[in-house]
């Protein structure tokens, strides 16, 4: 396995390919866990070579988000990858990725930003779309592998795929948790041990939700039941829960007529913001 950290190291590296070999990528920020490793051992196992970015984008971060506090752990991050059978680590300098200040490209991605995590947090989907089409053009995969964890995410992703015309295939994978059912996230790391036993709450109430789906006569009945469940977490504050139709997250009128009902929730530990979702 080998480390790049320039593009040019990187497309020396690219342009030796042979035509017939596949290239699959995963882009990460770093601090990797499980989730993380479960997004390179598929690659791995469905492609020639594998392509693992570490870059904090400082685009997708808002004013009000300190983006020196992201964890940086790239030899800990190296170690996982290699342990995973990739092939390439391309970890850059900011500088390298944005040799000036970062100019925010504005990305027509239907709307799918407006709402959820893009309605929390203004401008950070266009910041995750700019980086995303900047990897692309850099590392030229076949396939991209992105968590379902992020589903909003995996949509726009795709959604940017299409419209810009990039010949990559997404491939969106599951969620993966902990024992107790927290999804794994980078940020857990942040959560005192109080917050981190109500923080299975999350999971709780969207496994509850799937689990007992006919026996809630309405939309808003699973909204109470959701809101009830948080109300017995003190350390938990609500930012959102929606449940809207998985392909497109459009409004679901009520639960008979719904298109692939998706439950979504976002909850503040602290300053620590979780998210989830679960298909119903």
């Amino acid at each position: 396995m080998h480390v790049f950290h320039t593009i040019s190291e990187y497309r020396y590296w690219r342009n030796k390919l042979p035509l017939d070999v596949s290239v699959g990528f995963v882009p990460t920020m770093g601090a990797l866990h499980a989730g993380h490793a479960s997004l390179i051992e598929a690659s791995v196992a469905e492609n020639t070579f594998t392509v693992v970015s570490i870059f904090v984008n400082p685009t997708q971060f808002g004013p009000k988000e300190d983006l020196s506090k992201y964890p940086r752990t790239l030899a800990a991050d190296v170690a996982l990858i290699e342990q995973q059978g990739a092939s390439i680590v391309f970890a850059p300098a900011p500088s390298e990725i944005y040799p000036e200040t970062p100019t925010q490209m504005i990305f027509g991605i239907r709307d799918l930003d407006k709402k959820l995590c893009g309605a929390s947090r203004p401008g950070h989907f266009n910041g995750v779309v700019q980086v995303v089409s900047l990897l692309f053009h850099i590392v030229q995969p076949h396939n991209a592998y992105f968590g379902q964890k992020d589903f909003q995410q995996l949509l726009i992703i795709k959604q940017l795929v299409k419209e810009q015309h990039f010949p990559v295939k997404i491939i969106g994978c599951p969620t993966q948790r902990e024992v107790d059912g927290l999804a794994m996230s980078s940020r857990n790391v942040f959560l005192s041990e109080r917050e981190r036993e109500q923080a299975k709450v999350l999971s709780a109430i969207l496994f509850h939700l799937q689990k007992n789906r006919g026996s809630f006569a309405s939309i808003e009945s699973m909204k109470n039941f959701a809101y009830s469940a948080l109300s017995d977490c003190p350390l938990a504050r609500l930012d959102y829960f929606e449940l809207l139709e998985e392909n497109n997250l459009n409004e679901m009128p009520d639960l008979l007529s719904a298109n692939c009902p998706h439950a979504f929730i976002a909850v503040f530990f602290g300053t620590t913001r979780l998210i989830d979702n679960l298909r119903l």
